[in-house]
């Protein structure tokens, strides 16, 4: 096993474990809005730790630029989507969580 391959393996695990960050924060915490900040910063981060790790192991640069590319979309596509739901959410009158009215 040569650096290239240690390396993109390291990478593939950290982008495993903020998917599992953002997997996490999406059961524990309390409100929509807080959800969505959870997987739009972790699971962004996760594929972009992966793309990273598959881009060292690609065939070519073309190969390289298509994953990097579908990352690129990817993070559009999520924060268009988090902006859709937070906003919808919003409009319906969800109010986000207030940790004042929740104390014990």
């Amino acid at each position: 096993m040569d650096i290239l391959d240690l390396l993109s393996a390291v990478l593939l695990i950290i982008g495993a474990a903020f998917f599992l960050a953002g997997t996490v924060g999406l059961l524990r915490f309390p409100d929509v809005y807080t959800r969505l900040h959870a997987l739009t910063k972790a699971d962004n981060l996760g594929l972009g730790f992966t793309v990273l790790g598959l881009v060292l192991q690609a065939p070519g640069v073309a190969a390289g630029f298509k994953l990097i590319l579908v990352w690129l979309l990817a993070l559009a596509a999520s924060a268009t989507l988090s902006f859709l739901i937070a906003r919808r959410a919003f409009a319906k009158g969800i109010t986000p969580w207030d940790p004042e009215e929740h104390e014990p």
